[in-house]
């Protein structure tokens, strides 16, 4: 921050955006590179790394608890507990 000749607030020096390059546009390799520190960028960069990512790169959903006991229903169903085969059809 430097003092102003007339007073009043001090002005700030804002960081120019340093342009980065990434081999294919990726930008979880461009955060990884960023976090082992192998890149200086500003703040802006890193938060319009982070909003690019999300939509390059789903999260892995959990399974809930629907999805449990579908999963325990569909074992279950495999072993003893199997429906019957219907009966035969003999009337066309």
């Amino acid at each position: 921050m430097e003092p102003q000749a007339h007073g009043g607030a001090l002005k700030r020096e804002h960081d120019t955006p340093v342009p980065v390059e990434v081999e294919g546009d990726d930008m979880l390799k461009l955060l990884k590179m960023i976090a082992l520190g192998h890149v200086e960028v500003s703040a802006l960069q890193v938060r319009a790394a982070i909003a690019a990512v999300q939509y390059e790169h789903a999260k892995p959903a959990e399974g809930g608890k629907k999805d449990a006991r579908r999963g325990a229903a569909k074992t279950a169903s495999a072993g003893k507990y199997a429906p019957a085969a219907p009966p035969p059809r003999l009337v066309q």
